[in-house]
């Protein structure tokens, strides 16, 4: 339970930081699940393919680093079965020598670069408007086997509403990416 209050409690503090909204908006999660997961090696990119896999109607991505093919290879799928699935990338990722945005965007997926910013340094999916997985973890290989990253996997209608309009924000200011 001391488990639970805290990742809620961490869950709301992400919301209120990285939302951008002036001012916060509160929102309790009393009833909404959450898992927590911590790299390396404890499941996170598992995890997240399994969600993807999942995913019924849509998938929004904002990414600051993507180079993990499992990740990527579960969007284009679920891009492939009909799955609403967009990705709003960091600048960073045009010049990358690796960046899995070249091969969801060959794949057909709608991919975005948010070159507005300083750095996009957003890590978030949300899934059919009511599943939101946030935290430090960068959608890479290096983040699930060597670095200490996290994610949260909250199950909350309201709070994918918050997360949900602050993507179509850094959507609206994005350009479209086709890939090298």
């Amino acid at each position: 339970m001391r488990n639970a209050i805290r990742s809620l409690f961490i869950a709301v503090a992400l919301v209120l930081v990285l939302s951008g909204a002036s001012p916060a908006k509160e929102i309790v999660l009393d009833h909404s699940p959450v898992q927590v997961y911590f790299s390396p090696q404890g499941g996170c990119t598992e995890a997240i393919v399994g969600e993807l896999n999942n995913a019924k109607s849509e998938i929004l991505v904002q990414a600051y680093s993507f180079t993990s093919q499992p990740i990527a290879k579960a969007l284009v799928e679920a891009h492939k079965r009909g799955v609403r699935t967009e990705i709003i990338l960091d600048k960073s990722q045009r010049g990358e020598k690796y960046s899995a945005a070249d091969f969801t965007a060959h794949m057909g997926v709608p991919t975005y670069i948010d070159s507005v910013h300083g750095i996009a340094h957003n890590k978030i999916m949300i899934i059919d408007q009511e599943t939101v997985i946030t935290g430090s973890f960068n959608f890479t290989k290096a983040a699930e086997e060597r670095n200490a990253e996290n994610i949260l996997i909250i199950k909350s209608k309201e709070l994918a509403r918050e997360y949900l309009d602050n993507w179509e924000k850094h959507k609206a200011h994005s350009q479209g990416y086709t890939g090298r």
